[in-house]
């Protein structure tokens, strides 16, 4: 673990009346990002990254985060999800990634969520403050910025202690090509998944594929996720340390002692027409393989889970989710939490579900290792946000793409089973990478 600094932290976060939107206030170095539902919140400017590696990056995270919050100065009077002291993370796949798990600490968050809007501002405690009060972003109305009891006051002068925000000039266009696994290698890789299914006493295995493009130097990034966002608002598009996507799987959410997930395997392409749409549902709704594959990862999830919680409730049987692009499996789980569990003990807890590892989760990841040709770096592991207490919202991420310098990559992964065919699986690929291809283009 590499930690940028011991300093403490000192946050103020106050309540708007009139919220900016949100994904215009996308910073164009850096974007942070957590949003769905047209609620979640935006990150400017950079306060401190922690960096985390190996096999304890999650618990090593946990106790890293916990000992910033309780040292940090928090002044947050609304105590709604997202307000006051949070970080925003992305985590390794593997434990032997190449690619270091963090925790970015932004200089201001802005958030919106059930009708109340906020602006956050984190510093360290030994820099001089600019103000008494937040700085504020004036679009229209007035918007009000206090800090207990101190009066409202102008605070236009202050917008330059804001990270300037600027318009998208060119939005990014850009090819994707397939990368360190072709696509006669992703088929060769199921096969040889598949043989390993039905002799070596494995029961499901997750294997990616990769494509990769090149952006210009004028291409802005921000209009790639601003499309994702807008194409999939019942997904979670997140921004995090150059990981963007839109991913439809709730890996946990943590909110006063409840948590809520959502697990997804099993996947149909929706249909030319109503006809076809509603045949393909029905299909996957009773697709032998799919539900098994389905049960495999519901299994794996309620099992973490089991120590955090006395009584844990799921949805009955899994149920059709319906996205722009294809059909879901998905099942719903819920649970009141013992006392002091926090969103990153129950990450660690998850991670790597069946849903993209496999089943048993140990032999399925030494499989993936030897059969896929790349680090998967942060794909399919947990991007989301952390509180000061604990609490937070982590998805799977899926459906994404890592930017790093002017390099993108984009992943795919389907579950393979015994019955799995690969040219099916390739074919699924392609569905899952419609999102990233469509909001490059």
């Amino acid at each position: 673990m590499k930690k940028s600094s011991q300093r403490s932290l000192v946050v103020e976060t106050i309540e708007l009346d009139d919220v900016p939107e949100i994904l215009s206030l996308l910073p164009a170095s850096n974007p942070l990002l957590w949003w769905r539902k047209g609620a979640g919140m935006v990150g400017l400017g950079h306060t401190l990254t922690l960096e985390f590696t190996g096999a304890n990056r999650i618990t090593d995270a946990a106790t890293a985060w916990h000992e910033l919050a309780t040292a940090a100065d928090v002044t947050d009077p609304l105590e709604i999800p997202g307000t006051g002291l949070i970080a925003f993370g992305a985590i390794s796949f593997s434990d032997r990634s190449q690619v270091a798990s963090v925790l970015v600490i932004p200089r201001v968050v802005i958030g919106r969520r059930d009708g109340h809007g906020w602006i956050t501002r984190i510093r360290f405690a030994d820099e001089a403050a600019t103000t008494g009060m937040i700085p504020v972003i004036r679009q229209g109305s007035s918007a009000r910025a206090n800090v207990g009891t101190t009066a409202a006051q102008d605070l236009s002068d202050a917008r330059s202690a804001l990270p300037a925000v600027t318009r998208v000039e060119h939005a990014a266009n850009v090819k994707l090509s397939p990368g360190q696994q072709s696509e006669a290698g992703f088929l060769a890789a199921v096969d040889e998944a598949i043989s390993r299914i039905r002799n070596d006493g494995v029961s499901k295995i997750v294997m990616a594929r990769d494509l990769v493009g090149h952006l210009q130097a004028e291409d802005d990034i921000r209009a790639t996720i601003v499309t994702l966002a807008q194409s999939y608002p019942d997904c979670w598009t997140y921004s995090v340390d150059g990981l963007i996507g839109s991913s439809p799987e709730t890996l946990v959410s943590v909110h006063h002692n409840r948590m809520d997930a959502r697990v997804l395997a099993g996947t149909a392409s929706r249909g030319i027409d109503s006809a076809s749409d509603l045949e393909s549902a029905a299909d996957l709704a009773s697709s032998t393989k799919d539900l098994d594959e389905h049960g495999f990862a519901v299994r794996s999830v309620v099992e973490a889970l089991a120590p955090f919680t006395s009584h844990l409730t799921t949805s009955d049987g899994p149920f059709t989710l319906k996205l722009p692009n294809l059909w879901h499996l998905a099942t719903d789980i819920a649970a009141a939490l013992t006392q002091g569990s926090t969103s990153l003990d129950l990450v660690q807890a998850l991670h790597p579900t069946a849903a993209v590892a496999g089943t048993p989760t140990a032999a399925a990841v030494a499989i993936i290792a030897e059969l896929e040709p790349f680090d998967r770096g942060r794909y399919a592991g947990p991007v989301g946000w952390i509180g000061a207490d604990g609490d937070g919202e982590w998805a799977i991420a899926l459906r994404c793409a890592q930017v790093t310098g002017s390099t993108i990559t984009a992943y795919a992964g389907c579950g393979i089973v015994a019955d799995s065919v690969a040219e099916t699986e390739l074919n699924e690929t392609f569905m899952k990478f419609r999102p990233i291809i469509d909001a490059l283009s």
